[in-house]
């Protein structure tokens, strides 16, 4: 445990950034796997899913939670695989 006032209080941002961000990327997560999951049953709110899941992700890339291009890799490798259910359930 460190001993200076600005090493603790430097211990405390970190911890409170550090859950602040697990509690971001959890949620990318999830509507990254609703929005597949709306694609793949052909929901009428798989557009909307879509839609909310890329504007989570801009926003976690805008807030430093993770790199912009790791945002654009993430979108690109989304909208593929939902363009892919969409063009099988089309089928």
């Amino acid at each position: 445990m460190a001993n200076i006032r600005s090493q603790i209080k430097r211990n405390r941002q970190n911890d409170r950034r550090r859950l602040r961000n697990k509690a971001v990327r959890s949620e990318l997560r999830t509507r990254t796997k609703t929005a597949v999951a709306a694609a793949a049953d052909g929901a009428e709110d798989g557009a909307n899913a879509l839609r909310l899941a890329v504007k989570r992700i801009d926003k976690a890339a805008s807030k430093g939670v993770i790199h912009k291009n790791q945002a654009a890799n993430r979108k690109s490798r989304l909208m593929r695989r939902v363009a892919e259910l969409e063009a099988q359930a089309a089928e």
